[in-house]
């Protein structure tokens, strides 16, 4: 039996326990979409981690959807994405990116008056996005072409190519959430009748083009994948999810890869297309590294672990306003509540790196 502050070790790196940071996009980067100092900060405060995923950054211009998420597609963003790994690197503790593309959730107003790009021509129906100039319905959008599904594949290699060089451990292909992979993934979402729509092979190759392109600039030892096979959020949930979800998990099986982010059907928010998947499911047919994630409090992590349904565990809302979570889980000390969310996505240090550690 396992405990979640003990070492683990992923692949052939040493992760001082059991506990990541959770993606969370926080909206610090600006216009510019550069990363900055006050992001190196604000990971650096949370490296008693034994794993830090960054917040979803985009591989391209065309994945923009958030106000003032970072990217990874020019020299600039890679130089400043420099910024925060040097920061984290004095601590010791791994920082994998995590590679986005908002696909249709998104607005022509990121995009010059151009649609957002999908799978196929489904709207997210939703509540309204946020775009530059304000609050927006979302549109329908346009399919992306075959040879545009190639160019995006190089997006995702591009932006490997410069988290490594950015001096990032890894990377997180973001095939969760209701994003452009997953919209592959989902018979909802698509609808082709090309060699990327219809059976679930189909659905796949996608993220499995993606996985070769990633994989060739970096050891599969650097490299996971984060699903959510229950999730509602951005207007997603196909009845053959279950079917779906599995056959994804046994092909990532087989690139032995650093873990696999499954958001577990024990948590909150999952669709009713039936019973949610849990880790048992794909620990049945996914043999490395599992990483489970969907509002555990500690005493739910390390149930995961103990079970050995899940090797690690990660937590998002607690680590924002407890820099010091892992040590607060340690000692039993109180947790600092959740606050006013508006401060979590607004620029500056308010609701990002001015939360203190404990002090009794």
């Amino acid at each position: 039996m396992a405990d979640i502050f003990e070492p683990y070790k992923m692949g052939n790196l040493d992760l001082q326990n059991r506990i990541a940071l959770a993606p969370m996009t926080r909206g610090r980067a600006g216009d510019s979409r550069i990363p900055n100092e006050i992001m190196a900060t604000y990971y650096a405060q949370r490296a008693s981690a034994g794993l830090l995923i960054t917040e979803a950054t985009v591989v391209s211009a065309q994945g923009n959807g958030w106000i003032g998420s970072p990217g990874i597609y020019s020299d600039e963003m890679a130089r400043g994405w420099e910024l925060v790994t040097k920061k984290v690197a004095e601590t010791g503790t791994p920082i994998f990116l995590q590679l986005w593309h908002c696909g249709r959730a998104s607005h022509s107003d990121f995009h010059n008056g151009e649609l957002p790009v999908s799978a196929s021509a489904v709207k997210l129906n939703g509540d309204a996005v946020h775009t530059p100039q304000g609050k927006k319905e979302y549109e329908v959008p346009r399919p992306l072409t075959v040879e545009e599904i190639g160019k995006t594949v190089e997006d995702y290699r591009r932006a490997a190519r410069y988290a490594r060089e950015a001096g990032f451990t890894g990377v997180e292909v973001h095939a969760a959430n209701g994003y452009l992979v997953n919209q592959f993934l989902d018979s909802k979402t698509n609808l082709r009748e090309d060699g990327y729509g219809g059976s679930i092979e189909n659905r796949y190759r996608f993220l499995k083009e993606i996985m070769a392109a990633v994989l060739a600039e970096l050891d599969s030892s650097r490299v996971g994948v984060r699903l959510s096979p229950n999730g509602v959020f951005n207007d997603m949930g196909s009845p053959d999810f279950r079917e779906t979800f599995l056959y994804v998990a046994e092909q990532l099986d087989g690139h032995n890869l650093a873990y696999l982010h499954v958001m577990d059907g024990l948590g909150f928010g999952f669709h009713e297309q039936g019973e949610p998947m849990t880790l048992d499911e794909f620990r049945a047919v996914y043999n490395g590294t599992i990483m489970g994630n969907c509002g555990y409090t500690l005493e739910d992590g390390q149930q995961r672990i103990d079970s050995g349904l899940a090797d690690l565990v990660a937590y998002g809302r607690p680590f924002i306003t407890n820099p010091d979570l892992v040590e607060r889980f340690q000692n039993n000390w109180e947790l600092h509540p959740w606050d006013d969310m508006t401060h979590w996505y607004t620029p500056g240090p308010e609701g990002y790196t001015d939360y203190g550690v404990y002090s009794g």
